[in-house]
């Protein structure tokens, strides 16, 4: 699997997860929450953060189920579900990441004709290659 790239900016949100929290970088200054995390807040120039907890609930905004051909990791599993997340938290707050049955299922766990959009997820976190990632799981 690829194993995502860290920077200074993204470091806490790798933190967290690791812990089992779902954090994005908010401004000191002006309170907005930023995603992907980057040096300045683009609202109001900040430059001091701060790392809020969400709930980590949300909703399937959009979704793609890959298919062969593929890298050949991810070729084997295939077909699996794809889902960029809606954050309740902040309808413009979008992150994308696998869906699974459950925390530390396979990616390909979830049928992906059963995905829909709108539909309710949760943040669960998966490791890769000692770093943990979010990805959703369905929430009733």
């Amino acid at each position: 699997m690829l194993k995502p790239l860290v920077d200074d900016d993204g470091a806490p949100y790798f933190e967290y997860a690791a812990k089992g929290e779902l954090r994005m970088q908010t401004c000191a200054n002006c309170g907005e929450v930023l995603f992907p995390p980057r040096p300045m807040c683009p609202r109001c120039q900040g430059t001091e953060f701060e790392w809020k907890l969400m709930s980590g609930r949300g909703h399937v905004w959009s979704f793609a189920v890959p298919r062969p051909p593929l890298l050949p990791d991810y070729a084997a599993l295939a077909p699996y579900p794809v889902v960029v997340v809606e954050l309740e938290e902040d309808r413009r707050l979008r992150l994308v990441g696998n869906l699974v049955a459950s925390e530390g299922a396979a990616i390909n766990s979830v049928d992906p004709a059963t995905v829909e959009i709108g539909q309710p997820v949760r943040a669960v976190f998966q490791e890769i290659e000692g770093l943990f990632v979010a990805a959703w799981t369905p929430d009733e």
